[in-house]
């Protein structure tokens, strides 16, 4: 008998909002996120967890030859801080969907629960998840 394995894994890293941002500054300053704070985090769990683990995923892949398969939903807001912090996770995302055994799984741009308020705004956020 033979036992296949499929893993789903959710990906998603929010902005961070500056600490020091209050109801003052709206209107003011438009610069509301943590950019410092953002590209930190992005790149700490980049180094310590996505990069290794898609690692690790891709030579399982490779290893048990279609036996190991994988499912990822990767929010759009992720996919933004990976492109502008450390796009090498992009290409190893890539790297393991271009092996055949790996699939993206569409969702909300922003992960979010948007279908609890606004069914037209659940559809944007999908369709705009799928275009990123």
């Amino acid at each position: 008998m033979s036992i296949s394995i499929c893993f789903y894994f959710q990906v998603h890293q929010p902005f961070r909002l500056r600490k020091d941002y209050n109801f003052f500054n709206i209107g003011n300053d438009d610069r509301y996120e943590d950019e410092e704070t953002n590209r930190f985090i992005i790149n700490k769990v980049s180094n310590r967890c996505y990069l290794p683990t898609n690692e690790i995923m891709l030579k399982l892949i490779k290893k048990y030859n279609g036996k190991f398969k994988i499912s990822y939903s990767i929010s759009g807001v992720a996919l933004e801080q990976f492109e502008m912090y450390c796009p090498q996770v992009i290409d190893s995302f890539k790297a393991l969907f271009n092996t055949g055994h790996v699939e993206i799984i569409n969702e909300t741009y922003y992960h979010s629960l948007s279908f609890l308020k606004s069914k037209i705004e659940f559809k944007e956020q999908v369709e705009a998840h799928k275009k990123k």
